[in-house]
């Protein structure tokens, strides 16, 4: 059986975005044009390569060829979600980039996964062998557009835990730098057991129940309270 290659050369919109809350997002990428929708889904990490590596080769070909190239930014015109209903045509496993210098265009090739191994020569071409595929051309300012989206729709996900930096989950968070406790657990105070520098942290964000005094710290003699060596 023949492959599909569902082939965008001037979509209405190529973007990245998801379904489900923060923390069970699923991710997917969305060609349009006019009323022709094809979605596929992938990870969050793939979409992640993808938008860094458009923008790198953005720059490479301004670089080596000249080629009028929009900047870098973080502004976005579409914002709007994925068209509804979202039936991915396939998992992405390969991704392939190029560029086409007679329409000026960053090609992006999305591949189905697959079980076994296939020639990767088959990535931008049009071979009857190989896994299905979706084919996009994209202005530059297309691809600079897809990877400024990418990039707010992967941030849009669980805050970072201000102390690990590891993903926030609703329903309680696993911190490594309180050796895997939760906020709201009773923790010990030794310092054998922990960096007194987290709990200072903890403690600078308004939470009294975590803080490390210091034993070390020489009595005040003017201190009715503190209790000094007997004089003779």
């Amino acid at each position: 059986m023949s492959r599909a290659i569902h082939v965008f050369r001037s979509p209405d919109r190529f973007i990245a975005g998801t379904i489900g809350q923060p923390g069970d997002r699923t991710f997917y990428l969305q060609a349009v044009h006019e009323s022709r929708v094809v979605s596929v889904m992938l990870e969050k990490q793939q979409v992640q390569i993808l938008a860094d590596r458009i923008g790198a080769l953005l720059d490479e070909i301004h670089r080596r060829f000249g080629t009028p190239v929009p900047p870098p930014t973080d502004r976005v015109g579409d914002l709007s979600p994925l068209v509804m209903p979202v039936d991915a045509e396939f998992r992405v496993g390969t991704m392939g980039l190029g560029w086409d210098a007679e329409s000026e265009a960053v090609v992006v090739e999305l591949l189905a996964i697959t079980e076994g191994e296939f020639d990767e020569s088959v990535v931008l071409d049009d071979t009857d062998e190989g896994p299905d595929a979706v084919r996009v051309f994209l202005s530059t300012a297309a691809a600079r557009e897809f990877a400024a989206r990418s990039a707010k729709v992967i941030s849009a996900g669980r805050q970072p835990c201000p102390l690990c930096n590891e993903p926030l989950d609703p329903n309680g968070h696993l911190c490594v730098r309180t050796n895997g406790y939760k906020r709201d657990a009773e923790l010990s105070k030794s310092l054998d057991f922990i960096d007194p520098a987290v709990f200072n942290s903890l403690a600078a964000q308004g939470d009294p129940s975590f803080s490390v005094e210091d034993d070390d710290e020489p009595d005040d003699p003017d201190d009715p309270d503190e209790t000094g060596p007997e004089r003779p």
